[in-house]
């Protein structure tokens, strides 16, 4: 197994399938990986207010439930989730 210790050893993909062949034979190196954590700062989360149906907000939050999720969490994963998709589009 080849251990990756630069960011830039990674190359490009033309595809999935070379990236997931890649990564049959390579894996991040420990050291690589402790000094990429970035520490959330608090003042880097801005609080907004959303008014939902109800309905709506009972069914997500079943969800979440269901997920053993909170129900915040859980949304913010989603929009991460499209705000990727809709990046891509660009």
């Amino acid at each position: 197994m080849n251990s990756i210790t630069r960011w830039s050893d990674i190359p490009e993909f033309a595809d999935e399938a070379a990236e997931a062949k890649f990564w049959e034979d390579h894996e991040l190196d420990a050291r690589l990986m402790a000094t990429s954590v970035h520490e959330a700062d608090a003042r880097e989360s801005t609080t907004i207010t959303l008014r939902f149906d109800p309905r709506m907000l009972s069914r997500i939050k079943r969800i979440a439930r269901s997920r053993f999720l909170n129900y915040q969490s859980m949304m913010k994963q989603w929009l991460a989730e499209r705000l990727e998709d809709e990046m891509r589009k660009l």
